[in-house]
């Protein structure tokens, strides 16, 4: 398959690109490349393959979503270099 001027204009208006005219030739070889690999991928003899859902074998290992130990708000206050008795007092960063 290969990419013609029309179907490029075509691409970009689907995609919502704006291509310029002095960057279609360029992005024609571009697509007509990537076209031409695919078209080479095609060929490979895959029988026996399994597709693949993920790269590795592994999995994640999740802990139990329960409630434990936690900080008192006294507890969690104690180290801030700044607070009042409720939050911790950052800097302002933002107008």
């Amino acid at each position: 398959m290969k990419v013609d001027q029309e179907t490029l204009q075509k691409i970009a208006h689907l995609a919502r690109l704006e291509v310029r005219p002095e960057e279609e030739a360029d992005l024609l070889n571009s697509l007509n490349n990537v076209l031409t690999w695919m078209e080479q991928l095609n060929e490979v003899d895959t029988t026996g393959v399994e597709p693949l859902t993920h790269i590795s074998e592994e999995q994640n290992v999740l802990r139990p979503d329960a409630v434990g130990e936690h900080l008192s708000r006294e507890q969690a206050l104690a180290n801030a270099p700044q607070h009042d008795q409720q939050f911790f007092q950052v800097p302002k960063v933002l107008e």
